[in-house]
Order: structure tokens, then sequence, then C-alpha cells
């Protein structure tokens, strides 16, 4: 069992289809919603982007709670949304 949350930013560009950076924070909870707070002001005019601040054990367990920014199935979703 882990002792404390670690902290992931995830920014995901739907036009690109992929994830387009990545930060750690480790258990610093503070300073990852500081950086989620200003990442949100600074593509506040950008509505392809998404920005995610994601509380794990790991980041592979990351990986598997949001398969979607890793295995393509966002890039897919937008297709299948009029369906």
């Amino acid at each position: 069992m882990v002792d404390q949350i670690q902290h992931f930013l995830l920014v995901f560009d739907h036009d690109a289809g992929q994830l387009v950076e990545v930060k750690l924070f480790g258990a610093d909870g503070e300073k990852a919603v500081a950086a989620y707070a200003a990442k949100e002001q600074e593509l506040a005019d950008n509505r392809s982007v998404e920005i995610v601040l994601i509380g794990s054990d790991s980041w592979e367990t990351v990986k598997l709670t949001h398969a979607n920014y890793f295995d393509g199935s966002v890039v897919v979703s937008k297709y299948l949304a009029g369906i």
C-alpha cells in the first residue's frame, strides 16, 4: 500500500490525438493543484486541449485507469460521438 497519493498532470491535445505534456509532482498536492490552475489559465482559449490532474498510487495505475489517453481510444471516440 502506498503511503501518499502521487499527483500527475496530463495535457491531451484532441486535435493531435496525443498526450502533449505529462508532469509528475510526487506527493506535493499543493504544487500539483497550482500547476493545474496555471495550465488551465494558459490554455483557456484552446478548446482542443484537455487538462487532467490525477491522484494515484503510481504511474502504472494511471495508465490503467486512464488508458484512453494512452491507447488511442480518445481519438476514436470523437468520431463515434454522433452515433
